[in-house]
């Protein structure tokens, strides 16, 4: 299914949503997604409970599909991304990546944006980069909450 002629409406992440979303498990390889409780963020004080992040969800009608966090540092934005696991591959991601673009421009000016993505998540490396980003440079291994891993260093193609 494509849901590229579908409009997706978005807001900042509510605490409900906050719960949802680290609730979401996702299948095989992909597990390495599956966040902490968002009980366990707020005690920690990162991820959904770092108030530096700026959170948004996305929603189909009245389906939750996404959601983004843009987070400002010195000279460039950190964009995160997370799909639903029941709606992964059908096209939400790049929407969801495009409008992340608009809405980081509002929020702080011509900084660009870059994300970090692993190597072996071709989807999303396809996803991200329909929607105008490149890969920069040669793969890094590093350790991260969701653990170690090879990624891309991706950023956004300035127009």
């Amino acid at each position: 299914m494509s849901v590229e002629g579908i409009m997706l409406t978005y807001h900042k992440t509510t605490e409900e949503e906050k719960y949802v979303i680290t609730e979401w498990k996702y299948p095989g390889e992909y597990a390495v997604y599956d966040s902490t409780p968002y009980e366990e963020q707020k005690k920690r004080g990162f991820g959904f409970a770092n108030p530096a992040n700026h959170f948004y969800s996305f929603y189909d009608e009245t389906a939750l599909v996404g959601f983004i966090n843009l987070y400002e540092e010195e000279t460039e934005i950190f964009f995160g991304i997370g799909v639903n696991p029941d709606c992964c591959g059908e096209g939400y991601g790049q929407q969801m990546t495009k409008t992340a673009c608009e809405i980081s421009k509002e929020l702080f000016g011509k900084k660009p944006l870059y994300l970090e993505v692993r190597t072996w998540n071709k989807r999303a490396v396809s996803c991200y980069q329909k929607a105008g980003f490149v890969i920069k440079g040669e793969p890094i291994r590093q350790t991260t909450s969701a653990g170690e891993g090879v990624f891309y260093h991706m950023v956004q193609e300035m127009e």
